[in-house]
């Protein structure tokens, strides 16, 4: 099966565990996966991630976080520039995400950051999602 949008398919995944109230969910792993993963748990939206590798596939085991209500910490995922619909933005542009309580994620001369990271280093790049 080949995945024309992969970090599409890691924003579903995350997003339909956390609906379904999964404690982990499994995403096959990447380098720029790893880094937005990364970015999540940095930004408190996911309690862990671990790399494992299960005979030749490598896997990225994502933990979800949640509230004392038992909902996800992870209201909303929104995949913003896609293969078919590059979405760039210049330093001046980087965009807020609901009002500055959601994160932006995007794709930079500096690796993959948040806005407020794009902002406070003075780089645009390509929006990658949003997450809320």
């Amino acid at each position: 099966m080949s995945m024309s949008d992969p970090i599409s398919d890691l924003l579903t995944r995350i997003r339909n565990g956390g609906q379904a109230g999964h404690h982990n969910v499994l995403v096959p792993h990447s380098r720029v996966k790893e880094s937005i993963v990364s970015l999540l748990k940095a930004e408190g939206f996911l309690d862990g991630f671990e790399v494992r590798a299960e005979g030749p596939r490598t896997w990225i085991d994502v933990r979800l976080r949640y509230g004392r209500d038992n909902k996800a910490i992870i209201r909303g995922l929104e995949r913003v520039s896609r293969p078919s619909r590059r979405i760039y933005v210049r330093r001046d542009e980087v965009p807020f995400v609901r009002n500055g309580l959601g994160l932006a994620i995007l794709t930079t001369p500096q690796g993959i950051i948040s806005d407020r990271d794009a902002r406070r280093l003075g780089v645009g790049g390509e929006v990658l999602c949003y997450v809320w």
